[in-house]
């Protein structure tokens, strides 16, 4: 993570750890962090007023949650969807959110906010985006979801090119001998794409799991055995205990089987699927009023303790806080309002409805009933 996130000064300011003009970033109306479902529907709601938004995440793709956690599980509290998996109810929230044009910044956190001479703010990101935002919504769950790893000395100096956490581009496995390190979906699936027949097949497969059990979909586990059987994936039950480098490149792994034995294997690709962490980040430097790492929030605009910085779903709290994602679809809906009358503070906000609204349809791209 690059630079670190500022405290507030006596003015109620975000002081970052770099020195830039208002000029440096790109100009965007507002910068929503965090693409879980919250995050997006935030998008939606700050569209129907006529905002665009970039949403910075740091996460390969949107969903948050949803996708790296539960993507092919029921969720059965969502208004007018009886049941949906979270991946069908990101690509709905993508949908909705489409005709506003949101631009996406994934993998990537937000490392430092600045407020500006002229009141703006600038965000920089780890990989040294910078945007000039008029206010900001925080919706970003827990914290930012990193890979869990394994503690070996050195073995960061391989992350993203010998270490990965997911398969983002098959090539990468073809013809490498592979080592995947899980028991979940994650592990299974990056196992599944070397092993399958095809140009992206890895010249050899292993997975390394502590037992001979998974907890992953059936229809994956059934794939999983049948290659198994066929030769074409290795399993190993154990634990990496050590890795071995060879010229400046990961070579090999020593693993610790548990039926006593050590083995040690060749690899090109060490994939490590043990799932996500939390991590709240830069967020807690910042210098927003926080209670047991939430943001404190006012209900009428879901605005934190600084003026044009709001903070929606699971990051916030208040009295009566439920984590619900129904909930934090109402934040979202007030905080929208909210930073809406923070940049037109001399404006009226007629509420208008989406069914009746014609600006409301144009800004949709819809068609207005009855109109001619």
């Amino acid at each position: 993570m690059e630079g670190q996130a500022g405290q507030a000064d006596g003015a109620g300011t975000l002081n970052a750890p770099f020195e830039a003009p208002a000029t440096a970033g790109h100009p965007v109306d507002a910068v929503v962090i965090g693409a879980g479902p919250v995050g997006l529907f935030q998008v939606f709601e700050l569209g129907l007023l006529d905002l665009r938004a970039h949403v910075i995440d740091a996460l390969e793709q949107p969903g948050g949650q949803c996708i790296e956690l539960y993507p092919d599980k029921p969720i059965y509290d969502i208004p007018g969807l009886p049941r949906c998996s979270g991946r069908e109810l990101v690509a709905r929230l993508m949908q909705q959110a489409r005709p506003f044009e949101p631009v996406f910044h994934l993998g990537q956190q937000v490392a430092a906010l600045q407020r500006q001479d002229d009141g703006r703010f600038l965000v920089q990101t780890s990989r040294g985006t910078r945007l000039l935002a008029r206010a900001v919504v925080i919706a970003a769950g827990v914290g930012a979801f990193q890979p869990r790893t394994l503690k070996f000395e050195g073995l960061e100096r391989f992350e993203g090119t010998q270490l990965l956490h997911r398969v983002t581009d098959p090539a990468q496995l073809a013809d490498r001998h592979v080592l995947v390190v899980g028991g979940e979906d994650a592990a299974l699936e990056a196992a599944l794409v070397g092993a399958q027949e095809g140009p992206h097949r890895a010249a050899s497969v292993t997975l390394v799991h502590r037992r001979d059990t998974f907890n992953a979909d059936p229809q994956t586990l059934e794939r999983i055995q049948a290659l198994r059987a066929q030769g074409r994936i290795d399993f190993i039950a154990g634990q990496l205990s050590g890795v071995v480098e060879t010229g400046g490149r990961l070579s090999a792994v020593h693993v610790a089987c548990s039926d006593g034995t050590n083995r040690t294997v060749a690899l090109d690709r060490l994939f490590v699927c043990l799932g996500l962490s939390p991590k709240l980040g830069p967020i807690a430097g910042w210098g927003l009023a926080m209670e047991r790492k939430q943001l404190v929030v006012g209900t009428e605009t879901f605005e934190t303790s600084e003026p044009g910085v709001f903070a929606v779903g699971d990051i916030n709290t208040y009295p009566g806080k439920k984590k619900l994602i129904v909930c934090g679809f109402h934040e979202a809906t007030l905080a929208a309002f909210g930073v809406s009358a923070r940049l037109f503070p001399d404006q009226q906000q007629p509420l208008q409805y989406t069914t009746t609204s014609p600006r409301l349809h144009r800004l949709l791209g819809v068609d207005t009933p009855g109109a001619a």
